[in-house]
Formats: structure tokens, sequence, C-alpha cells
């Protein structure tokens, strides 16, 4: 990498877990201040033949930790992901020192409930806020009353980057509530849990914990069709304005 410019930090890579063939978690260091709210993103970047690709990934880790953390998804004619993907731990990777993103937790609303809707990869600003509110919640300085619920959809059960930690916090915290729900269960007999598209047990569950727009802000994260899905589902639930509904649309996908 040549040198760059004040507004990126030369990140080393730390870890590097490979969820499924291409899925994989990464953990970098900045080597500076990084300050973030959960739920926003950070621009990483590589540079190749002299030019700089960037593009923008949701964070998984909380404020707190000490590296930064990304679930991602190769995408093989991708701009950047098979470049981030052929890279191990101890290269380096750019990544803006300032996040963005306006996806965080409304708790300033009166609304209780937070109806978590993610993909795959979406999952990554929810375990930002569940890692960061476990950690308020065991140092007294969250009392709960604030509700998580949070359908993961994927179409294979080794797409959950994130299963064993969602489920031990659902164990741990009264607050916070998980269901993983596989689309593609016909080769997974063993598949204990909930089967469809996140969108497709969405009423189900909202019914089941009693959700509408009086005491439910909904978030939708991933897929563009698992969003489109969902907005028309809760809008017919009432969920009619972007105090009722936060989106995080992950690639606009083409024009058929």
């Amino acid at each position: 990498m040549t040198n760059t410019d004040e507004k990126f930090y030369r990140a080393t890579i730390t870890q590097r877990v490979d969820v499924a063939p291409e899925l994989w978690i990464l953990r970098i260091r900045s080597h500076g201040e990084f300050k973030f709210v959960p739920g926003q993103y950070a621009c990483l970047a590589v540079e190749v033949d002299g030019k700089r690709i960037e593009r923008p990934y949701s964070i998984s880790s909380a404020p707190s930790e000490d590296e930064v953390e990304f679930f991602l998804e190769l995408v093989p004619n991708g701009a950047l992901t098979p470049s981030l993907y052929k890279l191990q731990v101890g290269e380096e990777l750019l990544m803006r020192k300032i996040p963005k993103g306006k996806f965080s937790l409304d708790t300033s609303n009166g609304k209780k409930n937070h109806l978590l809707i993610s993909t795959v990869t979406g999952v990554a600003p929810f375990v930002s806020y569940v890692r960061t509110l476990s950690k308020e919640w065991k140092e007294g300085r969250f009392d709960g009353s604030h509700k998580l619920f949070l359908l993961n959809g994927a179409s294979r059960p080794w797409e959950f980057g994130y299963k064993d930690e969602l489920l031990q916090f659902d164990r741990e915290l009264p607050w916070f509530t998980y269901v993983p729900t596989v689309s593609r269960p016909w080769d997974h007999e063993d598949w204990p849990g909930e089967i469809g598209r996140a969108d497709d047990i969405l009423r189900k569950y909202a019914d089941q914990w009693e959700m509408d727009a009086s005491n439910t802000v909904a978030y939708l994260c991933g897929h563009p069709d698992m969003i489109e899905h969902s907005k028309a589902i809760l809008k017919r639930r009432g969920f009619v304005d972007r105090k009722g509904v936060k989106e995080e649309v992950y690639w606009i996908p083409a024009r058929k």
C-alpha cells in the first residue's frame, strides 16, 4: 500500500474466522481512536493497481471492544470483497477514521419493543446492539426495560456467523430473544429451529410477541427483497413512518 491520507487508518487484521466458504468474520486493529455508535458502519478500502476501492460495512463489535469486527460475504464479481477475502491475519487494509450511519437503536420515542430482522451478514449491527447492552446490563447501566427480538434468516444453517453467541445471550438476558430461521431446510433434517425466510415468519412472531406500531420499532438489515417484503407486512400492521421502521439496505438490486 502506498501512503494514505489523513482520513484513513492503516489497520491490521488480528483475527479471521471462516464461517462458510464465502462468509467470514474479520477483526481489525485501527491503531487510532475510532468512536462509533452501535448500528453504524465503517468504510474499508484496499488499493488495487494504484486505485483505492472503498465500501461500507456494518460493525458487529461493541464500542467498548479494542478491535473492530465485521461479518463479510464474498461477492464473486464485487468491487471490494474479492480483495478483502484474500487478506489474512497480520495483513493491512485501510479504514476511514470516521464511522457513518444512523441505524442506531431508538430508545427515545417511548416504544419498548425493538424488532430486529436480518439476513446473513445483516445481523452485524444487531450483534453490536446486543453486545453493547449486555455489557451495560451487567454493569447496571441498562435496566432491561427495552426488549430486543431478533429474527435472523439464512438459507442454510452454516450461514449464521453469530448463532452460538446469540443463543447464549438469549439464555442469559431476560430482555433479548433470538430466533434463527433457515429457508432451505431440506438438506438439513437435523436443523432444530424455525423454517422459512425471515419475512415469512415475521407475522407469526409479531403476533406471538404482541407487537404493533404503538409499542414497537422495527429494524430491517440485509437483503433488499427481505426488506421490501417485511416493510409491506409491517405497513399492514400499522407501521407507516420512518419512526416505526428503520432500514439498512446492503445493496441496490440491478433493474430488470
